[in-house]
């Protein structure tokens, strides 16, 4: 993920050594490993960047139920593009340019997934319903492939831990049981006095 710049700065900065030993050793591209397929197909949302005709930036958030995205075989990736607002921005830009980055993110344990590729779009039936998540009410228009070409961990020196409903529900359900039982011995126990 390194281009010219970023190499020259590290340079001045001294710390393009270590930089330069971990690129060594990636080679061409940085393959999935189980360790980021399940990263990947745990998560619930990602943002996607891709570029305008005009060269502008344009990112956009994607979600549906933990695991709509998914590894398809390789080094490549995809989900069904649910039928929506249809301003198809992030469609239209991939058909002049191919490149683009995910964005995931585990708020909860303080991980971040940054990944570079090229994607190009399906509208194969066969395709999308491969792609749509069992059970889900959404209705798959087309399917984003993406052909990762290389992927960052980043620290996790700057995340603010966030949870969602159910991570609360779970790490507070033990508390609130022990709480309903607590309750319900006092009413017994006011119950044996009267």
């Amino acid at each position: 993920m390194f281009g010219p710049g970023s190499r020259a700065l590290q340079e001045a900065a001294g710390s393009r050594a270590s930089y330069a030993r971990m690129e060594a050793s990636a080679g061409e591209v940085d393959w999935l490993i189980d360790r980021e397929v399940d990263f990947i197909t745990a998560r619930d949302s990602f943002y996607m960047a891709s570029v305008s005709e005009d060269g502008w930036p344009y990112i956009q958030h994607r979600g549906g139920p933990a695991g709509f995205l998914r590894r398809i075989e390789g080094n490549r990736i995809g989900f069904a593009d649910y039928r929506g607002n249809r301003q198809y921005l992030s469609t239209a830009y991939l058909a002049a340019d191919d490149r683009v980055a995910l964005f995931l993110m585990d708020y909860a344990n303080r991980r971040r997934l940054k990944l570079i590729g090229h994607a190009h779009i399906s509208d194969d039936p066969a395709v999308i319903a491969q792609l749509m998540p069992p059970d889900y009410a959404a209705e798959g228009e087309r399917a984003f492939l993406i052909d990762v070409v290389g992927f960052d961990w980043n620290c996790s020196q700057h995340i603010t831990p966030r949870f969602t409903e159910a991570e609360v529900r779970r790490g507070s359900q033990p508390l609130l049981d022990e709480l309903a039982r607590l309750r319900a011995r006092v009413a017994e126990l006011e119950g044996e006095k009267s």
